[in-house]
């Protein structure tokens, strides 16, 4: 008899079903299921968000390394580039203001000052120096190469992920120059930071199975212009290129391990918690030895 039909679902009322919302106890089909901790949900709930379904954005789109589709996959690049654009004309704005920001590890500014760096506790050059330049073809350089390649990785990785593999990238080419450098040479630029960016490329190229041939060959031609002498009367940071480059190996790695759910986000966590102390570690041990 018709009367002992099952409803049909709410938003297709032509599929009968026997299923009902948990939350406002609605019928829904099999395409509306939404499988919360008790029973099912309808999209609405979900959307709307709830103490016993999933939040909100349970079932958005996820990225390769878990995080977040965004509407625009290179918003922080294009942050990331405008800081380094605002730090390069403040340097120029503000006199001396280079000298405080550059990664320094203990110098004199003249006869009878103070002595200042890293090693004296000014621990945030570590990471200002890399949003510093101060010639134009340097930072044009570098933010085109942070275009290419961390606008793909971005969209990747999601924007959050993206920005920890970036700070930690440019910390750990920093600390590697702090460690290995004279303590009165200075070092600038994003050039570590971008080098992170290419090691995690290489990892994420690796991990979904891509064309190798294109990335190895940017690896090789950064490694050439970490290495070889270029003239011109400057100079390259390989302890930065190959800090950077590490660091973001490894940071990849993590942020690319094969897991899900909550596991996954354990090993991210863990893995990038670790790069941090070990990074560091490097700091404390030549702060020590400079003091």
């Amino acid at each position: 008899m018709d009367t002992e039909r099952l409803p049909g679902c709410y938003r297709h009322p032509d599929r009968d079903t026997g299923i009902s919302c948990a939350r406002c106890d609605r019928p829904i089909c099999p395409e509306c299921m939404i499988s919360a901790s008790v029973g099912y949900q309808c999209p609405e709930c979900v959307r709307g968000g709830s103490g016993t379904g999933h939040a909100p954005a349970a079932n958005a789109p996820r990225t390769v390394a878990g995080g977040l589709v965004a509407a625009d996959p290179q918003l922080v690049t294009k942050i990331l580039i405008g800081i380094n654009a605002a730090v390069f004309l403040a340097a120029y704005a503000v006199p001396g203001l280079a000298v405080q920001l550059e990664l320094l590890g203990r110098y004199v500014e003249y006869y009878g000052a103070p002595v200042e760096g890293v090693s004296t506790g000014q621990y945030h050059r570590l990471l200002t120096s890399v949003f510093l330049h101060v010639e134009w073809w340097h930072i044009f350089g570098n933010m085109v190469a942070l275009w290419v390649i961390g606008g793909p990785l971005e969209a990747a990785l999601g924007r959050a992920r993206y920005l920890v593999l970036y700070l930690l990238s440019g910390l750990g080419g920093s600390a590697l120059v702090y460690l290995l450098t004279a303590p009165n040479t200075p070092t600038l630029g994003a050039s570590g930071a971008i080098c992170g960016l290419l090691g995690a490329t290489v990892v994420l190229a690796r991990r979904l199975r891509y064309e190798m041939r294109p990335v190895l060959i940017t690896l090789g031609l950064m490694l050439l212009v970490t290495f070889v002498p270029l003239g011109g009367g400057w100079s390259v940071s390989w302890q930065a290129h190959i800090g950077g480059l590490v660091t973001g190996a490894l940071v990849a790695l993590g942020l690319l391990a094969p897991a899900t759910g909550r596991r996954r986000a354990v090993v991210q966590g863990a893995v990038c918690v670790g790069v941090l102390l070990l990074t560091v570690a490097v700091i404390i041990v030549r702060t020590a030895a400079l003091t």
